[in-house]
């Protein structure tokens, strides 16, 4: 499964560090975060750190691979 989490605002180089699995874009205002994601658990991993770093997720949604 690919995932794509759009979060508010421009992450720095150091914050998008926490999330070494996934590439990442800044596009009008938002981090797109994108990747593979290997099952729930580690979805749920994802946005556990986005919420532990006090990032407002805008949006998440499965992409075709």
């Amino acid at each position: 499964m690919h995932y794509e989490i759009r979060v508010d605002g421009h992450m720095s180089e150091t914050m998008s560090k926490a999330f070494p699995e996934l590439d990442h874009v800044m596009m009008s205002g938002q981090t797109v975060l994108f990747g593979p994601v290997v099952d729930e658990a580690h979805l749920y991993g994802l946005l556990a750190r986005c919420q532990a770093l006090g990032l407002r997720v805008v949006e998440m949604r499965q992409v075709p691979e």
